[in-house]
């Protein structure tokens, strides 16, 4: 018999909304191995990631425009044009939530996110204000897959951590909610967490 859940957690990016840097890059950058090139060893995921974790756009441009002074125009540009890459919602994910919702159940969502650019997102995704609340990494300087950002959100959102149910597409922060106590499920697309869901007993319309 599966664990009774109490409470719904979302991932938002790839999970709720698309996520792609490449989408203003292939007219920034148009040679598609310079653009590789670039995301690999310039605007690099790992570098990006620090944003999620609360350090500002001013330090982080600083600190690869010193490093690469031939690339500030580029290197600027990843905040600049940040909201094409963001270029729509999955609407069948953001029909689950909502479904949810409407039958009642307590949602909230856990993002790493930067906290300046959830702000825009927010006005460009109304959706995102209807769960109870939301965790951003940017705002408390913790990403997931850290044990301790999901501590956190059971604490502030009062959840019990084996009734709670985390949806993302990383495996690895699915792993950290595992780690934290939580239940948790790998996003791969609305009919699979459709599935998901149902094998924990919450069956949607």
């Amino acid at each position: 018999m599966p664990q009774q859940i109490d409470h719904i957690v979302f991932d938002i990016g790839r999970v709720l909304i698309h996520y792609d840097p490449n989408l203003p890059y292939s007219r920034i950058i148009p040679d598609e191995e310079e653009r590789k090139w670039f995301f690999e060893n310039v605007c690099t995921h790992d570098w990006n990631l620090e944003q999620d974790r609360g350090r500002s756009w001013a330090e982080a441009e600083a600190l690869l425009i010193e490093r690469h002074p031939d690339r500030e125009e580029h290197i600027r540009a990843f905040r600049k044009h940040w909201h094409e890459m963001v270029s729509h919602a999955y609407e069948d994910s953001v029909a689950i939530m909502e479904a949810l919702i409407a039958q009642g159940r307590d949602v909230t969502m856990l993002t790493n996110f930067a906290a300046d650019t959830f702000v825009e997102a927010r006005k460009m995704f109304p959706f995102l204000n209807k769960p109870r609340g939301v965790t951003v990494s940017g705002e408390i300087f913790l990403i997931k897959p850290d044990v301790a950002i999901y501590e956190k959100h059971a604490r502030d959102f009062n959840l019990t951590p084996q009734a709670t149910l985390f949806i993302d597409d990383s495996y690895p922060n699915v792993e950290g909610a595992r780690a934290a106590g939580w239940q948790a499920v790998h996003f791969i697309d609305a009919p699979t967490l459709r599935k998901d869901l149902a094998e924990y007993g919450i069956e949607l319309p």
